[in-house]
């Protein structure tokens, strides 16, 4: 008997899983309904910054050859979840029952509560409309402000640099990339960006965005009293996991948000698991891609009764090559482990980092920042 199995969000982890229970699924036992809340189908997220240099959204659009099995709803949001009745309404009045429900919703981006965060001018880095209003705003030799030193803040940066404009990061930890690299690895990677024309000011908080006469953006002011000018601001400073539908179905979130789940991704409900950026797998949300694939793999494989390996929820590696400065890392970076042993180096414009453990052999992190060619 055919089962129906409804996902809501086609971000990228929700259609990497209609993928992989496509490529496992070999008698046709699951219908998909997909329901995706953008107009656009799937696309390639992490490359979004490319659509400055020439590439199209057409061209991150991922591919689907899923056949007559799977429906694919665009422009669908979805509004609530019925659990006794095991379905789903949607905004435009459609309902649709499931067997299995699996919620990838993804995030939004985080804009802190700074007076002037909705003035003309400011934008957000999520959407290929945000990098379309980005480049329409953006003036050639003017200053841009960017609110967020980490991966994508560059990344916005970057964006700014190649249209033109003189960008500036804010970055309220004291150092730029804080989660992927140390001290010694964020002053470096400060030079670096700085020695490339990009202003970075760390431990700064945000006080307001100021407007000009004609109502824009013309600057930031921060909560030292100092300031700097800017035609364009764009707010990189995080993101929050979308689990608005929790609430009202009762399900259970994480301390930080996101959807409840075990390290199978299932939710308290047996039926209704959570992937990707929206799921907190035993109350930790995953903001990358990689670890989004794995959960997606996993919960396709428990679907088709197949052996799946439990979620390993080890950090994934992160690697920056933007600004022409590298930087890459993994683990336990900051040492924080009892009895761990740290070695670096650093000269010539590179720093690197090794982190052991106290048997001096396992590696528990390492760091790089500059020349990446010894990285594997």
């Amino acid at each position: 008997m055919t089962r129906t199995l409804v996902v809501v969000g086609h971000g990228m982890t929700g259609h990497r899983l209609v993928d992989e229970v496509r490529a496992l699924d070999r008698t046709d036992g699951w219908r998909v309904v997909v329901l995706g809340e953008e107009a656009r189908p799937a696309y390639d997220r992490v490359a979004l910054s490319s659509l400055v240099g020439g590439r199209t959204v057409d061209d991150l659009t991922f591919p689907r050859s899923w056949g007559e099995q799977v429906e694919l709803r665009l422009d669908t949001a979805v509004t609530g979840i019925d659990r006794a009745g095991r379905s789903v309404r949607c905004a435009d009045g459609s309902r649709y029952s499931y067997d299995a429900l699996v919620l990838a919703t993804g995030s939004r981006p985080f804009v802190p509560p700074v007076l002037g965060r909705d003035l003309p001018g400011c934008f957000t880095y999520r959407t290929p409309e945000d990098i379309e209003a980005i480049r329409a705003a953006a003036r050639p030799g003017r200053s841009g402000v960017v609110i967020g030193g980490g991966l994508l803040g560059l990344e916005a940066a970057d964006t700014l640099r190649r249209l033109g404009m003189r960008p500036y990061v804010v970055e309220a930890a004291p150092r730029l990339m804080p989660l992927q690299v140390d001290t010694a690895g964020g002053a470096l990677l400060a030079r670096l960006v700085g020695g490339l024309g990009v202003d970075v000011r760390c431990g700064a908080l945000t006080r307001s965005v100021d407007a000009g006469p004609d109502g824009r953006v013309r600057g930031v002011t921060f909560e030292d009293g100092s300031g700097v000018a800017a035609d364009v601001v764009v707010f990189s400073a995080g993101i929050r996991p979308r689990d608005e539908l929790a609430a009202a179905a009762g399900l259970v979130t994480g301390e930080r948000g996101g959807f409840l789940v075990d390290g199978r991704m299932r939710t308290a409900d047996p039926e209704i698991w959570a992937i990707g950026e929206c799921a907190a797998v035993e109350g930790r949300c995953h903001g990358l891609v990689a670890p989004g694939y794995r959960m997606a793999a996993s919960v396709a494989r428990q679907l088709l009764g197949l052996d799946h390996s439990p979620f390993d929820a080890a950090e994934p590696t992160t690697r920056l090559k933007l600004l022409g400065v590298g930087v890459t890392g993994f683990g336990d970076i900051h040492a924080r482990t009892e009895g761990a042993i740290e070695f670096s180096e650093a000269g010539a414009g590179a720093y690197r980092k090794v982190v052991l453990g106290s048997d001096g052999r396992t590696v528990l992190g390492r760091v790089e920042v500059g020349p990446t060619e010894a990285y594997a």
